[in-house]
């Protein structure tokens, strides 16, 4: 990822661009043509761009070191150049999907922007984070680009280009009638609304000093040593269930994926890890082989170093969404 890609000239419609804490698998943005505005992460006093100039492993190293560790969100002259990079490649619109705005000010910087963007943009706050973005992120991309109906694979390409023409917003062959970004926007907010995200940490206390966590919620870790399953609802870091062990707490985060998977027709799912990709991909296929045939796709992805330094190593989430 890069403060300014360039775009390739052509025709286009609706851009769409999202932040970092999307954590979108290796390569899902290039192949898609997904604009990413990273957020940034301070270390003992030195400024960090996510994704830029520091990764999730770097982050996770400056943890387990005991650095003083916080985040900040983009400017809104980071998005003011994203939208105009979108505007000067040709996009008539661009639909801007970013992380609950309950958790951070990255939408209204957004907002910011966008009233004096040359295009006009759709700013959508997703009151979701990690995957949960991301798998909005991904379809909105989809739908803009005419393809509704791709293949769920999360890195499957939009088109095949050479990697020399290849920009941060990707120019596509445009059928006649593509959606505009009001709907575009519009299905990225119910994508997002209809997932389910359940999580893990070995200590609450990073989300209580990063302000993601009421303190009363952290006490159950800190104080009674319980190992509480985490869950977004409305927008907002809340206990789903109170467990006593780690390994309960895994379980219960597998027991209750495999309850929501249950309720839909089909469903992808994601499992976010830090520094631990073994187990992630043991849980992801664990899950594919209980889901009773209804998952589509289960892929593993490194949490979003913004994301880690805010739930601390330990981190295993899962990210539940209809196919």
């Amino acid at each position: 990822m890069s403060r300014d890609r360039g775009t390739a000239p052509g025709r286009a419609s609706v851009a769409i661009v999202t932040d970092s804490t999307a954590s979108l698998p290796e390569g899902a943005a290039e192949r898609w043509g997904i604009g990413v505005v990273p957020l940034d992460v301070v270390i003992d006093g030195e400024r960090f761009a996510e994704g830029v100039d520091l990764s999730s492993a770097d982050l996770l190293v400056a943890l387990n070191r005991g650095a003083r560790v916080s985040t900040s969100q983009p400017s809104p002259a980071a998005f003011a150049a994203a939208y105009e990079r979108a505007a000067a490649s040709g996009a008539h619109e661009v639909v801007s999907v970013h992380l609950s705005g309950e958790l951070s000010g990255t939408v209204q910087a957004a907002r910011l922007a966008a009233a004096s963007a040359p295009v006009p943009v759709h700013v959508v706050d997703s009151r979701a984070v990690g995957m949960a973005l991301g798998f909005a992120v991904l379809d909105a991309a989809r739908l803009a680009a005419g393809r509704p109906d791709a293949p769920a694979s999360i890195v499957e390409p939009a088109v095949v280009e050479p990697p020399a023409t290849r920009s941060w917003f990707r120019r596509r062959p445009v059928p006649a009638e593509l959606p505009s970004g009001e709907t575009v926007g519009v299905h990225a907010r119910g994508v997002a609304a209809g997932a389910g995200v359940w999580f893990l940490v070995d200590s609450l206390e990073h989300l209580r000093r990063g302000g993601r966590l009421s303190a009363p919620a952290a006490a159950l870790g800190t104080v009674l040593g319980l190992r509480p399953l985490l869950t977004l609802a409305d927008g907002q870091v809340v206990v789903a269930e109170k467990v006593r062990t780690r390994r309960a707490a895994r379980d219960r985060l597998q027991a209750v994926t495999l309850e929501n998977v249950a309720e839909r027709e089909s469903a992808r799912i994601a499992v976010h890890h830090l520094g631990q990709p073994e187990v992630a991909q043991e849980m992801a296929d664990q899950l594919s082989a209980w889901s009773g045939g209804r998952l589509v796709e289960a892929v593993t992805c490194e949490s979003s170093a913004v994301l880690a330094a805010h739930a601390g190593p330990g981190l295993l989430a899962v990210v539940v969404t209809d196919a």
